[in-house]
């Protein structure tokens, strides 16, 4: 089974405020894929915040996120850079962000093939 990831960045017009929105699977073996992203709206100011919003992600791997926080926290140490929030999916599933659990990719509509 392939698992894919969706990153749209929006960025407000004072590019003061950065939302990083990320859908379809984050996993151990593809969070590193966000570590740039995050970094280049990083650059955008001091005064830049950006949000990595993961609650439309259909398929969360807890490790995943303890790894890209944990990569959001070395380049912390970084000056001139603006500041990174994780959000998580929230509600009655309300984890801390090293304890999410593991949501189960859905079943995709069968795709009919055509012909070429």
């Amino acid at each position: 089974m392939k698992h894919t990831m969706s990153v749209v960045v929006q960025v407000d017009l004072d590019a003061t405020d950065v939302r990083v929105l990320v859908t379809g699977c984050l996993t151990e073996a593809n969070q590193h894929v966000l570590h740039p992203v995050i970094g280049r709206a990083r650059t955008l100011g001091p005064a830049v915040h950006v949000r990595v919003d993961l609650d439309s992600v259909r398929h969360l791997q807890p490790a995943a996120v303890t790894l890209l926080r944990a990569a959001v926290d070395h380049e912390a140490a970084s000056p001139g850079l603006g500041t990174v929030s994780i959000s998580a999916p929230a509600g009655p599933r309300a984890h801390p962000l090293g304890e999410l659990p593991v949501r189960p990719l859905r079943d995709p509509a069968p795709r009919t093939a055509l012909a070429a």
